[in-house]
Formats: structure tokens, sequence, C-alpha cells
């Protein structure tokens, strides 16, 4: 459980953090609130040379209001966001699931920017940014890019990011007045989702249904078609591919996800 060897280089500036990953290229990891990464280095499934450490840059710590967008900044811990009064108002969901993560340490020291650069498709953040229609914002020597959720996740622990790109924000529509639900199913309390659904006005997003988040898109046809909640769930499952494993088969996991999509569903909708 020791990390393989590796040179610690701390970024003081977002300019100068892309100046260190233009230097080293695949040869860089960042490093934001490492509740990610330092596992997978533990392990050995992930051995950078350099870790460019980017924590200490409260210039990406924000959540503000754009016009009717709401903007979060890459490092903003979740226990931020739990409380932030711009997203209790106006993307209730995002609030929510961030007090979702883990246990308290971790959502001191996790950083949603880490999470989706993460894409783990088990992990809440990435489906509640897919249902939330959110747009990254990326930064790197070409300049910024806006990269749709529905593109950013493109395979396991996959994202478009290149090696010397940073993810700086998320924006997404502000969702005030929308219904929101989430439901998750769990282990144990603070263990991955085995399922996950994440509702936002008419949009759905799964978690842990395949290698990367998805939308229930079959489900979302059917209530824009003026479908019943539990017609609705009853295709959630639809098209999906979840992990088929001894403690939840692939099958099984489709129950949940009809079971859970309709109580999330049914809390965004009354």
């Amino acid at each position: 459980m020791i990390p393989a060897s590796f040179q610690y280089l701390r970024a003081s500036t977002v300019d100068e953090a892309l100046t260190l990953l233009a230097a080293h290229g695949d040869d860089a990891k960042v490093l934001a609130g490492g509740h990610s990464l330092l596992p997978l280095m533990k392990l050995r499934l992930a051995a950078p040379e350099y870790l460019v450490d980017i924590g200490p840059l409260d210039e990406l710590r924000y959540v503000r209001l754009d016009g009717d967008e709401v903007v979060i900044g890459a490092l903003s811990r979740y226990s931020a966001l739990v409380r932030d009064p711009v997203l209790l108002e106006h993307a209730p969901l995002l609030a929510h699931v961030s007090g979702e993560v883990g246990d308290r340490q971790v959502r001191h020291r996790g950083t949603i920017g880490g999470s989706l650069v993460h894409a783990d498709a088990a992990a809440d953040l990435p489906a509640a940014v897919l249902a939330s229609d959110a747009v990254l914002v990326a930064r790197g020597p070409s300049g910024e890019r806006r990269i749709p959720a529905a593109e950013f996740f493109l395979g396991p622990f996959t994202t478009p990011l290149e090696p010397a790109e940073l993810l700086t924000e998320i924006r997404l529509p502000a969702q005030t007045g929308q219904g929101w639900g989430f439901r998750k199913f769990t282990r144990r309390a603070i263990d991955w989702a085995m399922v996950g659904v994440t509702v936002v006005g008419g949009r759905v997003g799964l978690v842990n249904m395949g290698g990367v988040p998805l939308r229930a898109t079959a489900t979302e046809e059917a209530l824009a078609a003026g479908a019943s909640v539990e017609e609705a769930a009853a295709l959630a499952a639809e098209g999906t591919n979840p992990p088929d494993e001894p403690h939840a088969t692939a099958e099984y996991r489709r129950h949940l996800a009809r079971v859970l999509t309709r109580r999330a569903l049914t809390q965004a909708l009354h």
C-alpha cells in the first residue's frame, strides 16, 4: 500500500499548473483532493512520475450565477457545495448529491472536478452533472474549450481531456423551480452506489449501470410522451450494460434501476 516514487510539484496558479502539465505530458497526473488518485497509486494501479498539486488554487473554488447559468469552480469541495446558497436555490440536486459522497473526511477534501475527471461510473457526481445538462470547461495550451457532459465520459476512467489540459469549471442551466430527485442503493453507508439515479426535470442520470454514467433515454422519452412515472421507470434499464458481479448481478442492478428511478421521479414530480 505504498505508492511508487514520484516527484511532487506544487502549482500556485492555474497558468503554472498548465505549464507543468505541458512540460511533463503523460508522465504527470493532477492532484486535487486526492481521494480518487492516491488509492490507485497505493495499489500501484497508477504510477505517475510527477504529481502536479493544484490543491492550493483558490481561484478555482467558487460558485456563482452567470446570467441563467450556475458556474462552479472545479476545485470546489463537496463540503462547500452542500451548503452553498446559490446551489441550494438554483441547482439543489448537486448540493444534495455532494452531501451523499463518502464520509465527512472525504467531503472536506474531495472536489467536484476531481470526481468528474476520475470518470468512475459508480460515482454520484458524474451522473448528477449529466442529468443537469452541464458543460465542462477545460483550459490547455490552445486555450479554453467547452465539453458537454454527454461527451465527457468516454469510457471507464477515460475523458477527452488532453494530458496538458485542466478542468477549470462546470457550467449548468439554473434549475430554479424544477423538480429533482436522487436515490441510490449501497451495501454499506459510505460505499460506492450499487446503482444510483439522479433526476432534474425530465432528465434522468444513472450511476453504475455501465462503463460510464448514462442518461436513461428511454425513460426520458416516455416521460416526454406523457407516460406515467411507473411506465417510464419500467424502461430505466433499457440500453444499459451494468456490471455482473457476485454481490450484484446485472439483472439485479436492472431491477434496482427501475425501482430507484420510480422513487427518484416520484420525489422530483411531487
